[in-house]
């Protein structure tokens, strides 16, 4: 079915392929219960699934990269006779991931190389990046962490809790940590609350990120609990994870609305995938339905050179068509920042259509998204010092 920009509909994904199991409502609103009967065998997708010939050869080679786990509310997602059903090709392994390009990588994002202690990556001045699990609720075929994540990749996370917290005590510097994983709100109420206390104890740290795609995989375990505990350690963000409008259901909005009802502010990385959300009606609808759950589209990254993504990398040019038809033609809150990770550690480069078009002494030439131009007099006179 064709994505309409003005669709704003939230769909459940209840009970879909479990409709026959007369499964209990209080089963299904269970995370517990999800996580049991995640779909991770051949067998059980293909009870469900018209697999194409990639499809299961990529099911039968996935423990040597990465695991295959899909929780029973996001495979409902999944059109059952369409191999190039978004949801599809984010979770369901090909064949292609087994192809390697010379340009890829086992840590595109060079986290190892700026890890000072196990598990905690420092790689700007100001914020660390806290790998606290190596678990998710399903599995992204597209994962910048493969390497690590779900148990089976090349390398083992190893997590010294206690030596990264000495780390950030230790570094004054740091005053913003993000959390992640795998994913950080796969641990339990108690276990994320114990690591929440241990940083708001250290004085120097002012915010704290989770970043997580368990609202949309796991919509369930977004309980008024765990909200209420969340909202005991503001300022506390939470970065989410959608790449299309379709898993944007009822369930995903209830859960997002519950978060900002107790005061945690939402925003949204996607990643740019071929097939997926590589266009701007997908995009344009997207961004609107995270806007009517209260969640603000934070980045748009540009997949990383992960090993066996080439079949799932879109290219730069149409990320910046993207923006492009964005930028002007809907609110600002819509439109997110595409980002490059530069290979090898170099952090998010913005990448951005071209709007400023000359400059020199005395002014700026700008276009604007009608590609209609104007000029801007560049100041002449040198500013005071800004005392903060």
């Amino acid at each position: 079915m064709p994505i309409s920009s003005t669709d704003k509909s939230f769909s459940s994904a209840a009970p879909g392929y479990w409709a026959d199991q007369n499964i209990s409502e209080a089963d299904w609103n269970s995370h517990t219960w999800q996580l049991k009967n995640r779909v991770t065998t051949l067998e059980e997708i293909e009870r469900h699934i018209n697999l194409t010939d990639e499809e299961r050869e990529g099911i039968i080679l996935t423990g040597s990269k990465l695991a295959m786990a899909v929780t029973p509310h996001f495979f409902n997602l999944i059109d059952a006779n369409d191999p190039n059903c978004p949801i599809r090709r984010q979770v369901i392994p090909r064949v292609e991931e087994t192809q390697l390009s010379k340009e890829e990588m086992a840590d595109p994002c060079g986290e190892d190389s700026h890890m000072p202690v196990p598990g905690l990556v420092h790689r700007y001045p100001d914020r660390v990046l806290f790998l606290v699990t190596d678990r998710c609720a399903s599995y992204c075929r597209y994962c910048t962490r493969s390497r690590v994540v779900s148990g089976v990749g090349d390398q083992h996370l190893e997590l010294q809790f206690e030596m990264a917290f000495r780390y950030i005590e230790e570094h004054p510097e740091i005053r913003d940590v993000l959390l992640s994983g795998g994913d950080p709100l796969l641990l339990s109420d108690a276990k994320l609350e114990k690591i929440l206390t241990r940083l708001r104890s250290i004085k120097h740290v002012e915010f704290i990120r989770i970043g997580s795609r368990i609202p949309i995989f796991l919509p369930q375990r977004i309980t008024p609990q765990l909200c209420e505990m969340l909202a005991k350690f503001h300022p506390l963000w939470i970065s989410v994870h959608a790449n299309h409008p379709k898993e944007l259901t009822s369930e995903v909005k209830a859960g997002l609305e519950r978060l900002a009802n107790h005061g945690v502010p939402l925003g949204n990385q996607s990643v740019l995938l071929a097939g997926v959300n590589d266009s701007v009606e997908v995009q344009r609808a997207l961004v609107h339905k995270l806007l009517m759950c209260r969640t603000r589209p934070y980045y748009l990254y540009q997949c990383d050179l992960i090993k066996g993504s080439a079949h799932l990398r879109a290219s730069v040019e149409k990320g910046i068509e993207i923006i492009e038809g964005l930028r002007g033609h809907t609110t600002g809150y819509a439109v997110p920042q595409y980002v490059i990770d530069a290979p090898g550690g170099g952090g998010k480069v913005p990448m951005n259509p071209n709007y400023l078009l000359e400059h020199d002494n005395d002014h700026v030439l700008i276009r604007n998204f009608e590609n209609k131009r104007f000029s801007y007099p560049e100041a002449k006179q040198s500013s005071p010092k800004v005392e903060c």
